[in-house]
């Protein structure tokens, strides 16, 4: 598992700090993770969870909300739509750095936000909320007893889990201000999990928030659970859980590219014929044509995040299609029947042969070992021309010709 350390922007202009955790082999999907109210990205159930998503393929991010953990800011100038708004601007910083989020789980009031958040943000296909109230003014009991100093003075000093903080008129002004409408208009799959001896949030609003989603959406009991997800063994089954549930709801990694990769931006105006090639993080690349958009990048195993093919992959990618259309365009014309094709390539250094000092007097040449399969109605002297056609492709007479690749700063 790989840890990145992140900052973004939050919707106050403050710094917003992160963690993105990486699984060591491929992403089956990403994840954004919104931690309970006045709790940190640092809490037991968000750190267990997300190390447990991790090792089954999902990638995490968690963050701290404005004026919590390590985050910027003043908690008391926060409220429940700063909070979906810094959970946008995280789901826009994964999307310009990563890729959107495919899911969206939240714990406790941070559930609740995330099913807010989720109408804005287009590619996620599954939200998740744990212990979560099914409207964010349920948060006002936490501090019921307060909440006369809060409306008579504008503001008052509570004790939430043991640690003051300042709650504002704002705060409960803007949480009075938000309904469950949104859930029932949600178009991505919800989970929903709770326990039934929940002492914050009762099982309640599990309920409710059940009733008020539409298909398709899945309720798990947390048995035995506390609030918090305290016990090791239950964060565990969250994740275990919830990483089996994605499977059904979170599209593959190509599809989920080019969906993110389309709604970026509307498509450019490159001419037919031309490639333009911008970079995302890292080694992660956009690659554009007029009518296409998707990405390059480097293996894992070298700093890359695999998001795409990598560069010489490409050019392999380039022959090998080259090579297939015009192997099939012959045999069109030809009226030859041809039941499988295909092509696979590998590339590869060597030096010249019969040679005692090769790496002193010989450079290296690139060698592209090209293997053909055909198979179809047709006779022997027939393979042997399509075989001999496969040399002619257009991309095959510009690899083994002499290039010139003119280069200009722009």
């Amino acid at each position: 598992m790989k840890k990145k350390r992140i900052e973004f922007e939050g919707s106050q202009g403050e710094k917003l700090a992160g963690l993105l955790e990486l699984p060591d082999g491929n992403v089956t999907a990403y994840a954004l993770f919104a931690h309970c109210f006045t709790c940190g990205k640092d809490i037991a159930a968000a750190s267990r969870i997300a190390r447990a998503l991790t090792s089954r393929g999902i990638a995490v991010m968690r963050f701290d909300f404005t004026g919590l953990g390590s985050s910027d800011g003043d908690f008391a100038n926060t409220n429940f739509s700063s909070n979906v708004e810094d959970l946008v601007l995280a789901a826009n910083y994964l999307r310009d750095n990563w890729r959107a989020p495919d899911l969206l789980i939240g714990h406790s009031l941070g559930g609740t936000a995330v099913l807010k958040a989720a109408q804005q943000i287009s590619e996620t296909t599954g939200v998740v909320t744990i212990g979560a109230p099914a409207d964010s003014s349920h948060v006002a009991k936490q501090f019921a007893c307060d909440l006369k100093d809060i409306e008579s003075q504008g503001e008052a000093e509570v004790s939430l889990a043991g640690r003051p903080f300042t709650i504002k008129r704002q705060f409960l002004d803007d949480i009075n201000s938000h309904n469950m409408e949104h859930i029932s208009t949600l178009d991505k799959a919800i989970l929903i999990m709770h326990s039934p001896v929940d002492n914050t949030v009762s099982i309640d609003q599990a309920e409710k928030i059940y009733k008020a989603a539409k298909h398709p959406k899945s309720f798990v009991s947390l048995d035995k659970a506390d609030h918090l997800l305290s016990n090791k063994r239950d964060a565990e089954y969250v994740a275990e859980t919830i990483a089996a549930w994605a499977s059904r709801f979170t599209s593959s990694p190509e599809r989920v590219i080019r969906s993110t990769l389309q709604s970026e931006s509307q498509l450019n105006d490159l001419p037919r014929g031309e490639v333009r090639v911008t970079e995302r993080n890292g080694f992660s690349q956009t690659v554009e044509t007029d009518d296409h958009r998707w990405l390059a990048d480097e293996p894992l195993s070298v700093g890359g995040n695999n998001l795409g093919p990598d560069p010489y992959e490409h050019v392999l990618a380039g022959l090998g299609a080259c090579t297939s259309m015009t192997v099939r365009m012959y045999a069109n014309r030809k009226k030859w029947t041809i039941s499988e094709l295909s092509v696979q390539l590998r590339h590869f250094r060597d030096h010249g042969r019969d040679c005692d000092r090769c790496d002193q007097d010989y450079p290296a040449i690139d060698v592209i070992e090209r293997q053909i399969t055909i198979k179809g109605d047709l006779e022997e002297h027939q393979i042997q021309r399509l075989m001999e056609i496969a040399d002619r492709c257009p991309v095959h007479r510009t690899l083994s010709g002499k290039i010139a690749i003119e280069t200009t700063l722009v």
